[in-house]
């Protein structure tokens, strides 16, 4: 096994946030105020993908989340749109319990969304809860996978909507999706970690959780995670920077990552191959 130590090109970048200026601008401030974060990568799609081509990222996939009921659709609309102008954009989709969850997802998926996208405490609904059983259906029946903000990182813990218990109670009926759990399930990473074991249709991304600053913003050490993680999981954890909402520099997600020990197999599995798997690519 060989140290990596090598840039990162013709890479994919699983978390990337893709939405509309206002809706951006209101994410934002919200998490300004919550955590005190600030945020100067830009939100436009051009901009935006310009500094992703810079540090060696081909694609990415695009993650929206609807805080409320009626705005998923025109959401998904924007997101679907600005993608079929992009050659790096892989569209997901979002939908709100509250909303015609078949109709708006079965729309989405007939007009080339990849996937779907929740952000469960934001959206106030854990991975296992029935009103999401419709989406989890068409998942099965297009073939998509579903991305969930599941762990209690970094501000979740007092959640009801997230945590191990409720993603495992969704794996337990729904076994055939391929399902991420983004930002290496933290703060459960050993237990997300666990599950991926023992299932091979659960995914993780590093994003934020593996970033070489993350212990400026939330109690976690990337270094705890172990280089034989990634081997053992190779396939199944993939590259992610929750760009451009993330208050460090885009470098910080990647770096300590190409500085870990790992054989040429996991590394490509790791900024490419786990993504290409998960989406359901040949």
């Amino acid at each position: 096994m060989s140290c990596t130590k090598v840039p990162v090109t013709n890479a994919i970048d699983g978390h990337v946030h893709l939405m509309p200026d206002r809706l951006m601008a209101a994410i934002r401030e919200s998490l300004t105020d919550a955590a005190g974060w600030e945020f100067d990568h830009p939100t436009n799609r051009t901009a935006l993908e310009a500094a992703l081509r810079e540090a060696g990222i081909d694609r990415y996939v695009a993650l929206p989340y609807a805080h409320k009921s009626d705005m998923a659709a025109g959401l998904n609309d924007w997101l679907l749109e600005a993608a079929s102008n992009s050659e790096m954009c892989l569209p997901f989709a979002t939908v709100h319990p509250a909303d015609d969850v078949h109709a708006v997802v079965e729309a989405a998926f007939e007009n080339g969304a990849r996937g779907l996208k929740f952000q469960c405490p934001v959206q106030e609904v854990a991975p296992d809860d029935p009103r999401l059983d419709p989406a989890y259906e068409l998942c099965i029946e297009y073939d998509r996978p579903v991305l969930h903000h599941a762990g209690t990182a970094p501000m979740f813990e007092a959640s009801p909507h997230v945590g191990i218990e409720r993603f495992r109670q969704f794996r337990e009926q729904f076994p055939e999706v391929r399902a991420c759990c983004a930002h290496m399930g933290t703060f459960e990473h050993e237990a997300f970690l666990d599950i991926a074991r023992t299932d091979e249709n659960v995914y993780l991304d590093t994003s934020f959780a593996m970033a070489t600053v993350v212990d400026r913003h939330v109690e976690f050490d990337p270094a705890g995670i172990d280089d034989s993680v990634f081997e053992d999981l190779a396939g199944r954890i993939m590259y992610g920077s929750d760009f451009p909402n993330m208050p460090h520099a885009y470098k910080r997600e990647f770096e300590g990552l190409v500085q870990r020990n790992l054989s040429e197999a996991a590394f490509e599995a790791l900024f490419r191959g786990a993504a290409e798997q998960f989406l359901g690519e040949p």
